[in-house]
């Protein structure tokens, strides 16, 4: 059964363009400092004007704070935003009630009690996304290539839709999916030649995975 997929990090016209010729589902855009990915809100606001309606665009922020938020939104037009941070339940409602937008909340996975946490956003968020939890002294909460155990969500019921993240390439694609039970999958690094520069032709073939399974 296809899969949908958010392709996260762009930063490029042609990657932009690459994303939505292949059917991409969501369309990420990384406003955290740090990150090899982040564009400004001005980039953003460029690349976005070129996704066609029903390709969901997606904000990534990391514990920002309201004034944050509206710089991003004043200049780019976006459907969803991904809070990556620490963000705590009340604060994630907070965002979705003052900002109008669907929120996904982002779960860094290493045990099964990331999972029991992860209920705990199921009544603010509209989406979760299970990603694997970062490294100790890691600058990223994620996009750091790294695959968490997958069983840890096998046969989980869950009240809002989910995407799966960390580590995902055309390679382990098929087996993630399998093994977690993921309707949506997020990739960034498993699309890319290195942090921060995505393949046009690798997010065309994650793509033509998806599709075919």
């Amino acid at each position: 059964m296809p899969v949908d997929v958010k392709i996260c990090g762009l930063g490029t016209a042609e990657t932009v363009a690459a994303a939505v010729d292949g059917g991409a589902a969501y369309l990420g855009f990384v406003f955290f400092p740090p990150s090899p990915r982040r564009v400004t809100p001005e980039e953003a606001g460029k690349l976005a004007a070129a996704v066609p309606e029903g390709i969901a665009k997606v904000g990534l922020v990391v514990d920002a704070d309201d004034q944050a938020l509206r710089t991003i939104l004043s200049r780019t037009p976006l459907d969803f935003l991904q809070l990556h941070g620490d963000e705590r339940p009340r604060r994630v409602r907070e965002i979705k009630d003052r900002f109008g937008l669907g929120v996904i909340k982002a779960i860094a996975v290493s045990g099964p009690e990331d999972i029991e946490k992860a209920r705990t956003y199921e009544d603010v968020a509209d989406l979760l996304l299970f990603d694997a939890k970062p490294p100790k002294g890691a600058e990223r909460p994620g996009g750091n290539a790294l695959v968490f155990d997958w069983r840890l969500i096998s046969g989980a019921s869950w009240r809002l839709p989910w995407l799966l993240a960390g580590g995902i390439d055309t390679g382990n694609l098929a087996a993630a999916v399998d093994i977690s039970g993921a309707a949506a999958v997020d990739v960034s690094s498993g699309v890319e030649d290195q942090p921060g520069v995505k393949n046009a032709e690798k997010i065309g073939a994650f793509l033509r995975a998806a599709k075919s399974l």
